[in-house]
């Protein structure tokens, strides 16, 4: 995946391939030749090519797979087609304005629309496939244990519903067997027709919206295997979770809404609002909190966030979270089956258990990053990544063979989540709230909670649909409610103690379901460093005011013990495993280099002289060359900058010279501004494929504000010059690998560590 742009002769012998995008029609541009022998366009290039805000931002060349977007020309071109549409007059003109206020508006509102019946769907089906593992509904197949016992209570025997055997062995056999078979038809689907369905998808969307070109990733076969694979996948057992994988079949239907819409299929800047409001309408159906999803999306997955894309998210996932609530899938009219409420307040002695639930979920935070992407490396580099249906099967395998022996764990996730979450009143679960067998119960949860890691860890990055959010907050919440229960048993035997002193005399004083609560936040806090946005989603699901202090407390936490381990979430790990090109505006630069000491110099360049280069010798630099673009200099002798010219510019431009009549291969290229006027020769005239404005610099800028121009400007290079004079050029990936150093260099002890950098720094560039 290279969206590279550094150009150095050492890599001159490597030949690769670079056919036309298949979406581009080989007549795009049509060329004539003149009374005067020059090969030109229609209507006049002199005129395009020197009109910035003319024709010449429509004739750009779409992106090429795993490229980097150009943010600046994008929105030049938006702004262009505003002008374009503000000059029309009248009513008609009126209606095409009004239309076009409106499309975005219409998007978001489909979008939130398809989000809250999938979900929907997901959460019935898998639901109803999860119950089919254990037996069936004797009124109605189709029915879940839930719905076919609608009417008696939790903990009566059930007559409507029927198991498939009383014998222990048999059961677990077929609970083993429909695992597999559940896990391995989802790996199957997302093998043969959509493989880019695997995991959750939040690294590459968060990737995505940075500005990266990735095909496919949101098509429509994705989002159908995606879906379809999910509900499996959750039915399987597996420890995984929808939550995640929600956010991309969301950000699916957003990319095949606005297919429709002209303005935004052919504007990838712009395409990336609709995709960031669509991100919000996941999460909304996820946990059912619409203003955390709006919050999410500004914290977590979005680089650019204005006003606009706001309220569209605000609106897509108000829009998704009502219709999740008119469809009432649980049918308890909760959003989601773990939303919790309490009707007792914490007291202050409990701060002390709450702040050890926060530093533990740093703690298994940290673990369960730094394990899982040790493991995800394994396999992305042994033989193991030659057999994924295999590797599949032996997962979902082990999974089925522990968790049915665990009451905690055979249970689906969210189930789990919901029961744990609970007060003690009322319906007892599987003896949890029972004070004769508290030590058992708190047993069987810390060993649920080691082994939810392990598991965990082997799941997150097999080939098959899989989040993350809900195996980290069963590890918090088992672990919460197991201290919850030791807390509560030690003010019952002791009630005189000095802790328990605000305790009223009689009745209840510890709720062990806010210690599950508040240890899920924790833990998937410590996994995904979310901060703002898992509070208001943690508070949309219990509605609980008095506990938004110990979650926020816990959450900051984990947040701090979790990056004194490593900074970053397991999405900012997955993104620099996969080495994805996605510079995060969150990361702070503290270090005095400059843009010399970084960019790739002029002496390794491969540029392009103004007015000295033939179709064959432009050719022979495409095929032996795989770089992304190339710098425009006046000439090799004084290296003065004119412009720079991407590959797909240039590959397209010349195939269409090549089909004109009159010019062959030794026919002269021009990029310059001063075109020669010869009688009998045909020349190339290539301005308006160049960029004539790219972003320039001095090579004595410093590194932080090189960083700055790249988050805040979106540019995918920057040329440094000196009096017009080409000394370098910066890409993205540049800065990426500078990072990588760096931080491997600070690690390192002795004195000489920057010495030691500087050494490296030039190695790299040699």
């Amino acid at each position: 995946m290279n969206s590279d742009f550094t150009f150095k002769r050492k890599d001159l012998n490597r030949r690769t391939a670079s056919p036309l995008p298949s979406s581009i029609s080989p007549i795009g541009v049509r060329t004539s030749r003149s009374n005067d022998g020059r090969l030109s366009q229609e209507p006049n290039v002199e005129t395009d090519a020197l009109d910035w805000g003319g024709d010449v931002l429509e004739r750009r060349v779409a992106y090429d797979n795993f490229t980097t977007i150009d943010w600046i020309h994008d929105f030049a071109k938006e702004r262009s087609r505003l002008r374009k549409l503000k000059k029309k007059k009248g009513t008609r003109g009126k209606w095409l304005q009004v239309s076009d206020a409106t499309q975005a508006w219409i998007i978001v509102f489909a979008v939130g629309l398809a989000a809250g019946l999938i979900a929907a769907l997901i959460d019935i089906s898998s639901e109803w496939l999860s119950d089919l593992r254990e037996g069936y509904c004797t009124t109605g197949f189709y029915l879940n244990k839930k719905f076919c016992c609608w009417e008696i209570d939790d903990g009566v025997s059930c007559d409507y519903w029927h198991n498939w055997t009383g014998k222990f062995w048999v059961s677990y056999i077929i609970y083993i067997v429909t695992g597999i078979g559940f896990a391995v038809t989802s790996g199957i689907l997302v093998k043969l027709y959509a493989p880019y369905a695997i995991w959750d998808g939040l690294a590459e969307v968060k990737t995505i919206l940075g500005g990266f070109i990735i095909k496919g990733f949101l098509g429509v076969w994705t989002l159908v295997i995606k879906s379809l694979g999910l509900i499996l996948a959750v039915a399987s057992g597996l420890s995984l979770g929808k939550e995640g994988p929600l956010v991309h079949i969301t950000c699916c239907c957003g990319n095949v809404f606005l297919r429709l819409f002209p303005k935004y299929s052919q504007n990838e800047a712009k395409k990336r609002e609709i995709l960031s409001a669509a991100s919000a309408g996941g999460i909304s159906v996820a946990f059912g909190a619409p203003i955390g999803g709006v919050l999410f999306s500004l914290e977590e997955v979005s680089y650019y966030f204005s006003d606009s894309t706001m309220w569209r998210s605000f609106f897509c996932a108000m829009v998704a979270s009502v219709v999740l609530q008119m469809v009432n899938p649980f049918r308890t009219g909760k959003l989601v089956l773990f939303q919790a409420s309490y009707n007792r307040d914490w007291h202050g002695f409990e701060m002390i258990f709450f702040v050890f639930l926060g530093i533990l979920g740093g703690l298994l935070g940290a673990l369960i990053i730094r394990l899982n992407l040790r493991i995800t490396r394994i396999r992305n580099t042994s033989f193991i990544r030659h057999y994924p249906i295999t590797e599949i099967v032996i997962v979902a395998a082990i999974t089925a063979l522990i968790s049915y022996l665990n009451i905690f764990m055979r249970v689906d996730s969210t189930e789990l989540i919901s029961n744990l979450f609970r007060e003690c009143e009322g319906n007892d679960y599987y003896t949890l709230c029972n004070h004769n067998t508290f030590a058992s119960n708190v047993g069987l949860l810390i060993v649920a909670a080691i082994l939810k890691i392990v598991l965990t860890v082997l799941t997150f990055g097999i080939q098959l649909p899989a989040g993350i959010f809900m195996p980290s907050m069963v590890v918090g919440a088992c672990c919460g409610r197991a201290l919850g229960i030791l807390v509560e048993a030690w003010q019952r035997y002791y009630p005189t103690f000095w802790l328990f002193a605000s305790c009223p005399p009689e009745g209840s004083c510890i709720t062990p379901g806010t210690y599950a609560l508040v240890g899920a936040t924790a833990a998937l806090g410590g996994v995904t460093r979310m901060t703002v946005s898992l509070v208001v989603i943690m508070f949309e699901l219990t509605g609980a005011l008095t506990y938004v202090l110990p979650i926020m407390i816990a959450v900051m936490l984990s947040k701090w013990v979790g990056d004194a381990f490593g900074k970053g979430g397991i999405y900012d790990g997955v993104i620099k495993l996969q080495g994805y090109p996605f510079l995060d505006n969150k990361e702070t630069y503290n270090y005095d280099f400059i843009g010399s000491q970084v960019m790739t110099r002029v002496d390794d360049l491969v540029v392009i002289p103004a007015n000295s280069t033939t179709l064959d010798s432009l050719d022979e630099i495409m095929q032996f060359t795989d770089y992304k673009g190339f710098p425009v200099v006046s000439s090799l002798r004084d290296m003065m900058l004119i412009g720079f010219i991407s590959r797909n510019e240039l590959r397209f431009a010349i195939d269409q010279a090549k089909r004109a009549d009159g010019i062959s291969g030794s026919s002269p290229c021009y990029f310059g501004t001063a075109l020669p006027v010869l009688e009998a020769t045909a020349y190339v005239d290539l301005r308006p494929w160049m960029d004539m404005t790219p972003i320039t610099a001095s090579y004595k800028l410093s590194m932080e504000t090189v960083m700055e121009l790249f988050r805040k400007m979106g540019i995918r290079y920057l040329l440094f010059v000196q009096n017009g004079k080409l000394h370098g050029l910066l890409t993205k990936k540049d800065i990426l690998r500078h990072l990588a150093v760096v931080h491997r260099i600070q690690r390192m002890d002795g004195e000489n560590r920057f010495h030691s950098l500087n050494l490296r720094l030039n190695e790299f560039d040699s």
